[in-house]
């Protein structure tokens, strides 16, 4: 069983490094709507190696479960994957709308 101390701190780990990703992805949103579109891209880019710390820690987690090592499930690892859905759908989002931002650009041309 993965003792509660380091299930916390892995958690809270998620939820810092999801927290990075979504703040960076909302940024990433601003830039683009003033026509920042090379810095929103790269911003987006940060966003990513945000997610695969996240990413990581989580693998972290399910391959102890298969190890044997259960984990109780707890609500701030509840908290912590919910950041992770929510700012994983906040980056879709962004690179959508960065998307769309650089095509209305393109069309006042």
């Amino acid at each position: 069983m993965i003792r509660k101390e380091e299930l916390q701190q892995l958690s809270f780990s998620i939820i810092l490094h999801a927290g990075n990703a979504r703040s960076l992805s909302m940024e990433a949103i601003s830039r683009a709507r003033v026509n920042q579109i090379e810095e929103a891209r790269n911003m987006i880019g940060e966003a990513e190696t945000e997610f695969i710390e996240a990413h990581h820690l989580q693998t972290k987690l399910l391959q102890q479960e298969a190890e044997g090592k259960h984990t109780e499930v707890s609500i701030i690892l509840v908290h912590a994957q919910d950041h992770l859905m929510t700012a994983m759908t906040v980056k879709d989002l962004a690179i959508e709308m960065i998307h769309m931002y650089e095509k209305i650009e393109e069309e006042k041309c």
